[in-house]
């Protein structure tokens, strides 16, 4: 049973996830690559059950991880003291950002397969990827809740996925285990279940990718139902690895 969840990143997912996870009574450890003092703020406004730590920190003292930081940085990822932990990957291959991945533009991994070789004593489950932090925050609901959202997830490791299942149904969320983490490319940017279906309606015609974001910032949502997530995950077809977001600097 999780009752601390380590966070590895401390952006947009990282705060919302555990925003979330203090909500649902859970204690957090939070870290960045920028150091503990950075992060004072954020513990003081989340209230007595977060605490700021090293990556080592989350990683030790977090019954289950979540990796949220930015793709290229994955090697960063402290492998010793996340073995035999479970570690949620939220990354995404933005190519403006992480540069070019030859494993990933060629298809022969997906971004978490990269991930798993680094943490190869670690299970890793991909979750939190398909949807945005303002869709995250603004989405859950108490189980039986008949506006309740599902998450795809996708793992190695059956008894990993189970813990991951239990995390999200405490923060407010269904589950789709959609299969492996060779299969998580299903999820990742430019798929039909990436982002867009936790949003109320299309984005107007002709918006640039500034307005766009823009939009989707003010967007209400919409519930997105387990069956409809195993819909469009279903109808995904594996074209050209990475996706695009406004605002990220090519590394």
């Amino acid at each position: 049973m999780t009752t601390t969840l380590g966070l590895i990143g401390a952006g947009m997912i990282g705060t919302t996830v555990a925003r979330l996870a203090v909500a649902a009574g859970l204690d957090v450890v939070l870290s960045n690559s920028r150091g503990p003092d950075t992060l004072t703020d954020l513990v003081t406004d989340l209230g007595e059950h977060a605490h700021a730590g090293t990556p080592a920190d989350a990683a030790r003292y977090g019954d289950l991880v979540v990796a949220t930081i930015p793709l290229h940085a994955y090697r960063q990822l402290p492998a010793a003291e996340l073995a035999g932990k479970t570690v949620i990957d939220t990354m995404n291959y933005y190519p403006q950002r992480d540069g070019r991945i030859a494993e990933l533009d060629s298809n022969q991994f997906t971004s978490s397969q990269l991930v798993q070789q680094h943490l190869a004593d670690s299970h890793v489950v991909k979750a939190f990827n398909s949807i945005t932090y303002i869709s995250l925050a603004n989405r859950a609901r108490p189980t039986g809740d008949p506006d309740r959202s599902a998450l795809p997830i996708a793992g190695d490791d059956p008894a990993a996925k189970a813990q991951v299942t239990a995390l999200l149904d405490t923060l407010g969320y269904d589950t789709v285990d959609f299969g492996t983490l060779a299969d998580s490319w299903r999820s990742e940017p430019t798929t039909p279940v990436y982002v867009q279906p936790y949003f109320a309606g299309e984005p107007p015609k002709g918006l640039d990718p500034e307005e766009e974001f823009r939009w989707h910032l003010t967007n209400p949502g919409a519930p997105v139902p387990a069956d409809q997530i195993r819909k469009l995950l279903d109808s995904a077809v594996r074209g050209t690895a990475g996706g695009y977001l406004p605002g990220l600097e090519t590394a």
